[in-house]
């Protein structure tokens, strides 16, 4: 069993899909738009290509015919990949949840008119005007996101009327792609958020691990911890949500699905179709198999039995405080010498203001306390300097 697997987008989750996929004997090209992105380093072949270009796109298909295209970004033209699987490629999950997911009015369409899911309200805007107008509708506080956008990017929050011209402007400046409209959220009173990650099997048995939740800071998730402590109707309900979403969208793979929980119940917010920034927290050795792993069995077909949860674990990124052609690291020293504690990074040749350089990881018992062990993520990770 040795698939081709034409991985598109190379960052850090990337790279550990690819080393879990070598673990097992696949054959990976990785892609991104620059060399030597983090993927790439571990892959058995790299391609650097503009993603958002469907000829250079559709020739490197035909240059590989791979067995799988597996998506790891939203900058790509994703509507090619319908015709690549009347072609009879396998995309993942598959062309309707790559193209649905790449672009937030499309999955958020499908979320609240089609199934019925409760989300914040929302509306749209192509233009500062029409932004102002939106924001009328919806009021203040809002979230401005742009249609296509990872990481935080373009991400910002409206308190007053003087802040909807510096969105729009930060919105466009953040957004992938060619796509300038973006999302406004009515701002949701809710007490924590969560990560969900769901596993849609072609046996079409779908799995969930244990509720993450995290914190983020300018959009970007900061720390993450497993399990999220939450009531089991609030957990029953999200895993309800997921499942629906997930089934409408098709394919197999792992799911990224973000919810807010407040007084007044669940809230979907986002869908992933692939392994989540938050689910790194599943490189502590949290679960049987963490986010990369059960992407890869999925994605190759292979049965997984279960999820079950080994330890709880937490995770802090490590973020770089300005630019560099060749960043360095201080302090590693004393996270490796922490015990119960891992770190991985991951590899980028250049940094810039909270850029991700490297991720924290920490574990213990099932018995022990996730705050504390979230909270020494933060201090380990906080010890760690990016020199520029």
């Amino acid at each position: 069993m040795k698939s081709k697997i034409l991985l598109l987008g190379s960052g850090e989750l990337g790279k550990e899909f690819v080393i879990a996929a070598q673990r097992l004997g696949q054959y990976v090209i990785a892609v991104d738009s620059y060399p030597n992105a983090p993927a790439m380093q571990v892959a058995q072949a790299a391609e650097v290509i503009n993603m958002l270009d469907g000829a250079q796109l559709d020739d490197l298909v035909e240059k590989y015919q791979p067995d799988f295209i597996v998506p790891e970004i939203e900058a790509i033209r994703t509507e090619r990949f319908y015709a690549y699987e009347e072609r009879g490629y396998t995309v993942i999950p598959s062309a309707k949840a790559a193209n649905y997911t790449m672009n937030r009015k499309a999955i958020r369409d499908l979320a609240a008119k089609e199934l019925g899911l409760k989300t914040a309200a929302y509306r749209y805007a192509t233009s500062a005007e029409s932004l102002k107008n939106a924001v009328a509708e919806i009021g203040m506080p809002c979230v401005v996101k742009p249609l296509m956008s990872s990481s935080g990017k373009g991400q910002s929050t409206i308190k007053t009327e003087a802040d909807i011209e510096k969105a729009w402007q930060y919105s466009q400046e953040g957004s992938r792609g060619d796509v300038a409209e973006v999302i406004v959220e009515a701002f949701i009173n809710f007490n924590y958020e969560i990560t969900l990650l769901t596993v849609t099997q072609r046996n079409g048995n779908t799995l969930f691990c244990p509720p993450i939740g995290h914190r983020q800071e300018r959009g970007d998730y900061q720390e993450s911890w497993q399990p999220a402590t939450m009531e089991a109707v609030h957990l029953k309900t999200s895993q309800d949500m997921a499942a629906k979403v997930t089934e409408a969208l098709g394919g197999a793979g792992i799911w990224g699905v973000e919810f807010f929980v407040g007084d007044d119940g669940v809230y979907f917010s986002e869908l992933s179709p692939r392994p989540h920034d938050t689910g790194m927290v599943t490189l502590a050795n949290t679960q049987n198999f963490n986010e990369f792993e059960l992407h890869l069995r999925a994605v190759l077909g292979l049965p997984i039995a279960e999820i079950t949860q080994e330890k709880i674990g937490a995770s802090a990124v490590i973020l770089a405080s300005g630019h560099s052609e060749n960043p360095t690291y201080a302090n590693i020293e004393k996270v490796a010498a922490a015990s119960k504690t891992d770190f991985r990074l991951f590899g980028k040749a250049s940094s810039r203001p909270y850029r991700r350089m490297g991720v924290v990881l920490t574990n213990d018992s099932l018995e022990a306390d996730v705050s504390e062990v979230t909270q020494r993520a933060k201090e380990l990770a906080a010890a760690v300097e990016v020199k520029l």
